[in-house]
């Protein structure tokens, strides 16, 4: 039988000088190539949102410029101090998600997790000022295909047939947007609550904080959505 042949010296001494890292997924030579890899994972995925949500703007937008005047009508009905608060809440969120990934690039766990927390509580805060909207919308009779009342709309007596149809498809829009929206930060508070888990038992550290990096740029994405959706839904018309 043959004799085991012993590994080169040089290959020895340099599985010494590198040590395989714990948080090394067996495929990747090193970690900068695994990071590469999710982060192109994740922008590939942001591409195919950008699409998702690019094509309801592209049909926001044409409803919006050949009816002026119903998507003005309907306008109106939204509060936008809401609206601005809203903004402002989710404009923080994105200051605490930076903060928590500067955290995991410096190896501060309990920063980590106060980020994260502090990133969460915002997300919900933003929900329940959407439900409080929702609310008084479905009170004011505006939610298309459930309790919509053209009477709700306050139109002015000379106003079209087609405009207060027109108008109604505003809320259409309104809704199925803002609804889509908010799912997506729900889906985002959930991964939040599983990173903060995670950065409570240490996982994170400056040499491997990737998923805290992946899903701060996920919940970047959502706030850059809402900051086009805040201009096109609630300040196309403040003329009382």
């Amino acid at each position: 039988m043959p004799p085991k042949e012993e590994p080169p010296m040089a290959d020895v001494a340099e599985a010494h000088a590198h040590p395989h890292s714990p948080h090394l997924a067996h495929q990747f030579e090193d970690m900068g190539q695994q990071r590469a890899t999710a982060s192109l994972g994740m922008w590939t995925f942001l591409a195919t949102e950008v699409m998702f949500f690019g094509g309801m703007f592209a049909a926001y937008c044409i409803y919006r410029f050949t009816n002026p005047d119903a998507f003005a009508l309907a306008c109106r009905h939204l509060s936008w101090k809401l609206g601005s608060l809203n903004t402002a809440v989710l404009l923080s969120s994105s200051l605490t998600v930076a903060l928590a990934v500067h955290a995991g690039q410096t190896g501060d766990r309990k920063g980590q997790v106060r980020y994260l927390m502090l990133t969460i509580v915002l997300g919900l805060a933003f929900l329940g000022i959407k439900a409080v909207e929702y609310w008084t919308e479905f009170e004011d009779h505006l939610v298309p295909f459930w309790n919509f009342s053209v009477t709700a709309l306050h139109a002015p007596a000379d106003a079209s047939e087609r405009t207060l149809k027109q108008a109604e498809m505003f809320f259409v829009f309104y809704f199925f947007m803002t609804g889509l929206h908010a799912f997506h930060m729900i889906i985002g508070i959930g991964v939040f609550i599983a990173v903060a888990a995670m950065a409570e038992r240490g996982r994170f550290t400056p040499e491997y904080h990737t998923p805290l990096e992946l899903s701060g740029l996920y919940w970047h994405f959502v706030d850059v959505v809402w900051v086009f959706l805040y201009p096109l839904l609630y300040l196309i018309d403040l003329h009382k």
